[in-house]
């Protein structure tokens, strides 16, 4: 990734507003280089070169094969065939490095409120391609405990698809709240706005047992959304150390 790219993105990410309601997130558009953003969309894999999360071991035998994935780490850009190879190694060689320690310094405040001031957090994180095919959907849900924050880079060619963003709610029962884990059903929220799925736009938030998030059902053939989805993750996670058993 050069470093006029590098910084443009750092600088659009680091100084966007944070939108308080419903929880700590922004959204941002011309999120990367004009440029740098067709080199992106031309350096996209093959179709072929992705997996189910299935596949890799990474969900349960219900979760929908309408999601496909390639992990971005330096081991799989490597072994990426030309032109994809250069691309996404100069991507992951920053993005998996220094992107996170800005936005976890960004999101300091709301990040105490979680883990509580002076807490050294042990994060790491990991960025994903993705394509959602077609009758994929996710009800809304807040996550696994262990994720810190999300960043999801919407990479459609075009406004078309502007509908079919990420959505999210408040649930209709006030004090509901969710640690992670299950998809609710849509008829438990209210939908409070869908993040336009428009090109090169940036759409992050901070976990928390109240960031319910989803994706409408997409019932229209032939529709696909790319996305790059980069997520830093807690070690221990205080909401899971609370559910361990006491030592005996």
């Amino acid at each position: 990734m050069s470093s006029d790219a590098r910084l443009h993105v750092l600088y659009k990410a680091a100084n966007a507003p944070i939108h308080a309601f419903p929880f700590p997130h922004i959204y941002v558009r011309d999120v990367f280089p004009e440029d740098y953003y067709r080199q992106l969309r031309a350096a996209l894999p093959p179709a072929a070169t992705y997996k189910t999360l299935r596949a890799l071991g990474r969900v349960g035998p219900t979760y929908s094969d309408k999601r496909l994935v390639i992990p971005i780490t330096s081991e799989n850009s490597q072994a990426m065939a030309e032109p994809f190879r250069s691309f996404w190694t100069g991507l992951a060689d920053w993005m998996l490095v220094e992107f996170g320690t800005v936005m976890l310094s960004k999101f300091e405040p709301f990040l105490q409120q979680r883990f509580g001031g002076g807490t050294t957090l042990g994060c790491y994180n990991e960025a994903l391609l993705i394509q959602d095919w077609t009758t994929y959907s996710l009800g809304p849900h807040t996550d696994t405990p262990r994720k810190v924050l999300s960043f999801l880079f919407y990479l459609p060619a075009d406004d078309s698809l502007a509908r079919l963003g990420t959505s999210i709610y408040v649930p209709k029962q006030p004090d509901f709240q969710c640690s992670g884990g299950p998809h609710h059903p849509f008829e438990m929220f209210d939908r409070v706005t869908t993040m336009p799925y428009l090109p090169n736009t940036l759409f992050a938030f901070i976990k928390s047992n109240k960031s319910f998030h989803g994706v409408e059902p997409i019932t229209e053939g032939n529709v696909r959304r790319d996305l790059l989805l980069f997520d830093i993750y807690i070690s221990n996670p205080p909401e899971l150390a609370q559910k361990r058993p006491p030592a005996i």
